[in-house]
Protein backbone atom coordinates (compact mmCIF):
# COMPACT_ATOMS: atom_id res chain seq x y z
CA UNK A 1 0.00 0.00 0.00
CA UNK A 2 2.65 2.26 0.85
CA UNK A 3 4.34 1.08 -2.50
CA UNK A 4 1.22 2.55 -4.73
CA UNK A 5 0.86 5.78 -2.63
CA UNK A 6 4.71 6.66 -2.98
CA UNK A 7 4.34 5.57 -7.11
CA UNK A 8 1.12 7.88 -7.36
CA UNK A 9 2.49 10.51 -5.80
CA UNK A 10 5.74 10.75 -7.35
CA UNK A 11 3.64 10.50 -10.85
CA UNK A 12 1.71 13.74 -9.96
CA UNK A 13 4.52 15.91 -8.27
CA UNK A 14 7.40 15.17 -10.65
CA UNK A 15 7.92 17.37 -13.38
CA UNK A 16 6.94 15.91 -16.33
CA UNK A 17 7.24 18.61 -19.29
CA UNK A 18 9.21 17.30 -21.62
CA UNK A 19 8.16 17.59 -24.97
CA UNK A 20 9.88 15.06 -27.15
CA UNK A 21 8.84 12.13 -28.24
CA UNK A 22 12.13 10.39 -27.87
CA UNK A 23 12.02 11.23 -24.37
CA UNK A 24 8.78 9.96 -23.42
CA UNK A 25 9.33 6.69 -25.14
CA UNK A 26 12.81 6.56 -23.45
CA UNK A 27 11.39 7.25 -20.10
CA UNK A 28 8.73 4.49 -20.69
CA UNK A 29 11.57 1.58 -21.83
CA UNK A 30 13.29 2.47 -18.98
CA UNK A 31 10.55 2.60 -16.31
CA UNK A 32 9.19 -0.57 -18.13
CA UNK A 33 12.71 -2.45 -17.60
CA UNK A 34 12.92 -0.98 -13.98
CA UNK A 35 9.58 -2.79 -13.34
CA UNK A 36 10.53 -5.84 -15.04
CA UNK A 37 13.56 -5.96 -12.42
CA UNK A 38 11.48 -5.11 -9.73
CA UNK A 39 9.36 -8.06 -10.97
CA UNK A 40 12.19 -10.68 -11.07
CA UNK A 41 13.41 -9.53 -7.39
CA UNK A 42 9.72 -9.78 -5.94
CA UNK A 43 9.54 -13.59 -7.72
CA UNK A 44 12.88 -14.34 -5.68
CA UNK A 45 11.42 -12.62 -2.87
CA UNK A 46 8.19 -14.62 -2.77
CA UNK A 47 10.16 -17.75 -2.96
CA UNK A 48 11.89 -16.92 -0.36
CA UNK A 49 9.52 -16.07 2.44
CA UNK A 50 7.60 -18.03 4.85
CA UNK A 51 4.22 -16.47 3.98
CA UNK A 52 4.96 -16.95 0.12
CA UNK A 53 1.43 -16.35 -1.09
CA UNK A 54 0.79 -13.11 0.94
CA UNK A 55 3.94 -11.85 0.09
CA UNK A 56 3.03 -12.18 -3.86
CA UNK A 57 -0.36 -10.11 -3.44
CA UNK A 58 2.52 -7.56 -2.19
CA UNK A 59 4.91 -8.11 -5.71
CA UNK A 60 1.56 -7.58 -7.42
CA UNK A 61 0.05 -4.56 -5.19
CA UNK A 62 3.53 -3.06 -6.46
CA UNK A 63 4.32 -4.13 -9.73
CA UNK A 64 0.52 -3.57 -11.53
CA UNK A 65 0.61 0.70 -10.18
CA UNK A 66 4.06 0.54 -11.48
CA UNK A 67 2.75 -0.50 -14.97
CA UNK A 68 -0.09 1.48 -14.75
CA UNK A 69 1.14 5.06 -13.72
CA UNK A 70 4.53 4.51 -16.45
CA UNK A 71 1.65 4.08 -19.35
CA UNK A 72 -0.26 7.17 -17.79
CA UNK A 73 3.06 9.12 -17.81
CA UNK A 74 3.65 8.11 -21.32
CA UNK A 75 0.27 9.37 -22.23
CA UNK A 76 0.43 12.19 -20.71
CA UNK A 77 3.96 13.31 -21.96
CA UNK A 78 2.68 12.17 -25.73
CA UNK A 79 -0.29 14.30 -25.79
CA UNK A 80 2.16 17.44 -24.48
CA UNK A 81 4.71 16.54 -26.81
CA UNK A 82 2.30 15.88 -29.71
CA UNK A 83 -1.00 17.68 -29.22
CA UNK A 84 -3.88 15.98 -30.56
CA UNK A 85 -2.88 12.66 -29.68
CA UNK A 86 -5.82 11.89 -28.08
CA UNK A 87 -9.25 13.07 -28.65
CA UNK A 88 -9.27 15.79 -25.48
CA UNK A 89 -6.00 17.13 -23.86
CA UNK A 90 -5.57 15.03 -21.15
CA UNK A 91 -4.46 16.03 -17.89
CA UNK A 92 -2.34 13.68 -15.17
CA UNK A 93 -5.59 12.22 -14.37
CA UNK A 94 -7.24 11.94 -17.69
CA UNK A 95 -4.09 10.11 -18.52
CA UNK A 96 -4.40 7.35 -15.78
CA UNK A 97 -7.66 6.81 -16.15
CA UNK A 98 -7.08 6.16 -19.73
CA UNK A 99 -4.08 3.66 -18.50
CA UNK A 100 -6.28 2.21 -16.09
CA UNK A 101 -9.41 1.79 -18.78
CA UNK A 102 -7.67 0.41 -21.13
CA UNK A 103 -5.84 -2.11 -19.06
CA UNK A 104 -9.17 -2.76 -17.41
CA UNK A 105 -10.16 -3.45 -21.14
CA UNK A 106 -13.47 -1.44 -20.30
CA UNK A 107 -12.70 1.63 -22.92
CA UNK A 108 -15.77 3.76 -22.20
CA UNK A 109 -14.90 5.62 -25.20
CA UNK A 110 -14.56 9.50 -23.72
CA UNK A 111 -10.80 9.48 -24.34
CA UNK A 112 -9.80 7.82 -27.67
CA UNK A 113 -5.79 7.65 -28.81
CA UNK A 114 -5.76 9.49 -32.32
CA UNK A 115 -2.86 9.50 -33.77
CA UNK A 116 -0.56 6.59 -34.65
CA UNK A 117 1.76 7.22 -32.10
CA UNK A 118 -1.26 7.37 -29.48
CA UNK A 119 -2.21 4.67 -30.81
CA UNK A 120 0.86 2.54 -31.08
CA UNK A 121 1.41 3.38 -27.34
CA UNK A 122 -2.16 2.18 -26.60
CA UNK A 123 -1.66 -1.00 -28.26
CA UNK A 124 1.81 -1.70 -26.37
CA UNK A 125 -0.02 -1.03 -23.19
CA UNK A 126 -2.64 -3.93 -24.07
CA UNK A 127 -0.45 -6.50 -24.68
CA UNK A 128 2.08 -5.88 -21.99
CA UNK A 129 -1.08 -5.45 -19.70
CA UNK A 130 -2.34 -9.18 -20.81
CA UNK A 131 1.03 -10.20 -20.54
CA UNK A 132 1.57 -8.97 -17.16
CA UNK A 133 -1.49 -10.25 -16.23
CA UNK A 134 -1.00 -13.91 -17.77
CA UNK A 135 3.04 -14.27 -17.31
CA UNK A 136 2.86 -12.59 -13.64
CA UNK A 137 0.42 -15.12 -12.36
CA UNK A 138 2.31 -18.15 -13.56
CA UNK A 139 5.20 -16.49 -12.30
CA UNK A 140 3.86 -15.97 -8.95
CA UNK A 141 2.46 -19.14 -8.68
CA UNK A 142 5.24 -20.87 -9.26
CA UNK A 143 7.40 -18.90 -6.84
CA UNK A 144 4.40 -19.67 -4.29
CA UNK A 145 4.84 -23.33 -4.92
CA UNK A 146 8.66 -23.02 -4.24
CA UNK A 147 7.99 -20.88 -0.80
CA UNK A 148 5.48 -23.67 0.40
CA UNK A 149 7.60 -26.27 -0.62
CA UNK A 150 11.22 -24.67 0.43
CA UNK A 151 8.63 -23.94 4.12
CA UNK A 152 7.77 -27.59 4.23
CA UNK A 153 11.36 -28.63 3.97
CA UNK A 154 12.39 -26.21 6.95
CA UNK A 155 9.88 -27.17 8.76
CA UNK A 156 10.91 -30.60 9.02
CA UNK A 157 8.05 -33.56 10.03
CA UNK A 158 5.42 -31.04 11.72
CA UNK A 159 5.01 -29.29 8.38
CA UNK A 160 1.34 -29.85 8.40
CA UNK A 161 1.48 -27.10 11.24
CA UNK A 162 3.33 -24.50 8.76
CA UNK A 163 0.68 -25.70 5.96
CA UNK A 164 -2.34 -24.81 8.59
CA UNK A 165 -0.37 -21.08 9.16
CA UNK A 166 0.11 -20.48 5.43
CA UNK A 167 -3.80 -21.07 4.37
CA UNK A 168 -4.27 -18.41 7.27
CA UNK A 169 -2.74 -15.94 5.29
Amino acid sequence: MCVTAGLVAAYYLLPLDHHDTAVTLALLVGGLLAAAVMFGWEVVVVARSPYPRLRAVEALAATLPMFLLLFAGAYYLLDRSAPGSFSERLTRTDALYFALTTFATVGYGDITARSQAGRVLTMFQMAGGLLLVGVAARVLTGAIEAGLRQRDRSAGPGRGAARAADDRE
